[in-house]
């Protein structure tokens, strides 16, 4: 056990007795009667059942159930979803860069000017 725990377990308890001591008789009393009322009140809650009642509890299909199974649809979907979005993105052939590069050649614009610095500037500004 822990030795420094178990000690100031005793000195609170010892202390609390002392303070208890020291009450009056009609003080006393009345906590006394005030705990009993207490416990009078006081149900025992049943104990869980351990072991494989979680099991019984997967396969019912009462209250609750109905609600987390449409929570578990609606996240199936949206998986589905995704990978279907996914699979389709990927399905699509690559950007072909040789038409890319006759789009730039074949332009009017000389290629020197798509490297100038304030040619972004400049078309920034021009109206359209």
């Amino acid at each position: 056990m822990n030795r420094p725990d178990d000690e100031l377990a005793r000195k609170i308890a010892q202390q609390l007795d002392h303070g208890v001591e020291r009450l009056n008789p009609a003080t006393r009393e009345r906590l006394a009667a005030a705990r009993k009322l207490a416990l009078s009140r006081f149900r025992e809650r049943p104990e869980t059942v351990s072991g494989l009642a979680w099991a019984m509890n997967a396969i019912s299909h009462k209250g609750d159930q109905r609600s987390h199974g449409a929570r578990y649809l609606i996240a199936i979907a949206g998986l589905v979803l995704a990978l279907i979005g996914f699979a389709y993105w990927q399905s699509m052939p690559p950007a072909d860069f040789s038409e890319i590069d006759v789009d730039l050649l074949t332009d009017d614009l000389p290629l020197n000017a798509y490297f100038d610095k304030g040619f972004d500037t400049w078309l920034k500004r021009a109206p359209r």
